[in-house]
């Protein structure tokens, strides 16, 4: 997929193994890196800020727990697309009742437009820590309009690219974090390993606020529709030509890019919870609304390196995950209303699928306008992930279980216990998250 990677770089640096295997393993990489570093969206980095903040490395456990986990649901969303030909929307409206599909797709929509509205408020106001003369609705506006016209005017392969290199930028939040001297990496190293819960109603809130935005409905969607999308790139424009046995080293190229983009997505979750645990909490600061808020407490404590990662990241994750949540959302209600969908069509070929998009976008855009509390959108967005994630885990274990639709690409007992387990875990945080509210 990146045809110029090593342009500009020294002609002996380029000729070694090492550079060779580093390119390799880069142009393996795909639909996997692009869902997992999606998922560090700004409305995540602020449930991840808060929980350093608000609990210091108490919940750094968590990163540890949720890879594997993400990483085998995903692989799943993979599989479905690998081996069908289809999307995950299209594959549940032919196996399921027609309401099951509406109701999720529907959740699905209400979702992310309030996680794209918070996103796009937290990238202005990042912005505008960096250059505090710009207006708040004018970054507003060109954010969502820059975003918008490089998913309608731009062809798969570039846009496919640029969200790739965007991944990268998830790299400064880890930058950030060795910016900050004399860690105690014995102790951080400890929390990582070993759980640790009181129970109490503001742990439990912020427990199920992590789950829900880190394993994500849209990431199901946005996965499958990908490798689908991969699949369509290669030449394969019809489902049946999709539909063929899929080789062994295809399965390895999809689990490496699944699980590496998986592994960044935790490990930036890791290193923001650790920011901030050791700037925030230890200097009393507990309550972080939003991801700007986050990165501008960080400045009098992490010094002006780690501020100034934390802000450039937010816009650029911003960048990366708005895309993801739009097009989540038109992938769904395009396959479940059979119309036209893909990045792959032209504007003239696909109304419906880019007319969702850019109203996904408007509604998120307008939502900072009409006074709504940026940390009520994220909350809101927590519940709404919570209560769909365990109907829609369920659908996608079921699915990548069919041997009549999987055949021997079917889950195996290891996947089948995980994927369930996985299940429970997101209908109790679902349970707990609105008790806790109520």
């Amino acid at each position: 997929m990146c045809t110029d990677c090593g342009r500009g770089l020294p002609k002996q640096i380029m000729k070694s193994s090492l550079f060779k295997k580093l390119q390799g393993y880069w142009h393996g990489l795909g639909p996997g890196l692009v869902t997992g570093a999606s998922d560090d969206d700004p409305s995540g980095i602020a449930t991840y800020s808060q929980a350093g903040a608000q609990q210091g490395f108490g919940f750094l456990w968590l990163a540890t727990l949720t890879f594997p986990l993400m990483a085998v649901v995903q692989e799943m969303c993979a599989r479905i697309g690998l081996v069908t030909g289809r999307g995950l929307a299209a594959n549940i409206r032919l196996q399921y009742p027609r309401w099951v599909l509406y109701g999720c797709a529907g959740l699905l929509f209400f979702s992310n437009t309030f996680n794209i509205g918070a996103d796009l408020g937290a990238m202005a106001q990042s912005a505008q820590l960096l250059a505090p003369w710009a207006p708040f609705a004018l970054l507003l506006v060109g954010f969502t309009v820059a975003s918008l016209l490089l998913q309608v005017f731009t062809t798969y392969a570039q846009y496919a690219r640029y969200l790739k290199w965007l991944a990268l930028f998830l790299l400064l939040y880890i930058f950030s974090t060795f910016s900050i001297p004399h860690m105690n990496w014995r102790e951080i190293s400890w929390h990582a390993l070993i759980p640790t819960l009181s129970f109490s109603k503001s742990q439990l809130i912020l427990l199920c606020a992590i789950l829900g935005t880190t394993i994500s409905p849209y990431l199901f969607f946005w996965q499958t529709s990908q490798e689908v999308e991969e699949e369509i790139l290669s030449g394969k424009k019809t489902v049946k030509a999709r539909q063929h046995d899929v080789t062994p080293s295809a399965l390895r190229l999809m689990r490496l890019d699944v699980w590496a983009g998986m592994f960044l997505s935790n490990l930036v979750m890791f290193f923001v919870i650790v920011t901030c645990a050791v700037t925030l909490n230890q200097h009393g600061i507990t309550t972080i609304s939003t991801a700007a808020q986050a990165a501008a407490a960080l400045r009098p404590f992490a010094g002006k390196a780690a501020y100034l990662f934390f802000a450039l990241n937010i816009i650029s994750t911003g960048l990366l995950a708005i895309p993801v949540l739009a097009g989540s959302t038109s992938y769904a209600l395009s396959e479940s209303f059979k119309w036209r969908e893909g990045l792959y069509r032209r504007l003239p070929e696909a109304y419906a699928f880019y007319g969702i998009i850019a109203l996904s976008m408007v509604l998120g855009l307008v939502m900072n306008f009409i006074g709504l509390d940026p940390i009520k959108a994220l909350v809101y967005s927590a519940v709404l992930n919570g209560i769909i994630s365990a109907p829609l885990l369920l659908l996608v274990v079921l699915l990548s279980s069919n041997h009549k639709l999987m055949g021997a690409h079917r889950n195996g007992v290891v996947r089948k216990i995980v994927g369930w387990a996985l299940v429970i875990i997101m209908a109790a945080a679902s349970a707990a998250t609105i008790f806790s509210l109520i």
